[in-house]
């Protein structure tokens, strides 16, 4: 996990995607397109969210395969909805995400469709945050699909109350 500070979140989660991915063994053009998805996350999370913002890189047997911008703030209802829209249509243009979504469109398509969110707990002030996460392009040419996650509802509805 790596704590992105306000004003270079997006900066310092690019050069730790591509560390990682270049540790790993990637192409450039692979690097390249996971460090787009990352700055894009990363600067809609500041732009929309409050800290902390938090960049966490899973890997499964040595291989990076799943990469979560975390931010403090709890609300998934509009990601969520843009996310399931993009699910659901094939072609969609850009008029309908013009104010909003174009961060998240850009991440769905070039994630291939595995991009999620879903809430969590930030590790730096153990707060309920939410995180925006994609699958992360591996050697094998395809992105593994992240298991399932828990139902977080009873979390919220505590944490909320």
């Amino acid at each position: 996990m790596k704590v992105l500070r306000p004003g270079s979140a997006s900066r310092r989660a690019r050069a730790v995607v591509r560390e990682v991915l270049q540790q790993a063994g990637l192409p450039d053009d692979d690097i390249d397109t996971a460090e787009l998805i990352v700055a894009e996350l990363a600067a809609n999370a500041e732009k929309h969210a409050r800290p902390p913002y938090e960049l966490r890189v899973f890997s499964l047997d040595g291989t990076p395969t799943w990469c979560e911008i975390v931010e403090g703030d709890q609300d998934l209802h509009e990601i969520r909805i843009i996310l399931n829209l993009l699910h659901s249509v094939e072609e969609i243009g850009l008029p309908l995400l013009a104010e909003n979504g174009r961060g998240l469109l850009l991440a769905h398509r070039l994630s291939h469709g595995h991009c999620q969110t879903y809430p969590v707990v930030t590790l730096t002030t153990a707060t309920p945050g939410k995180a925006v996460a994609f699958a992360l392009p591996t050697l094998f040419g395809n992105r593994l699909i992240f298991p399932s996650l828990p139902d977080f509802s009873e979390f919220r509805h505590r944490s909320s109350g």
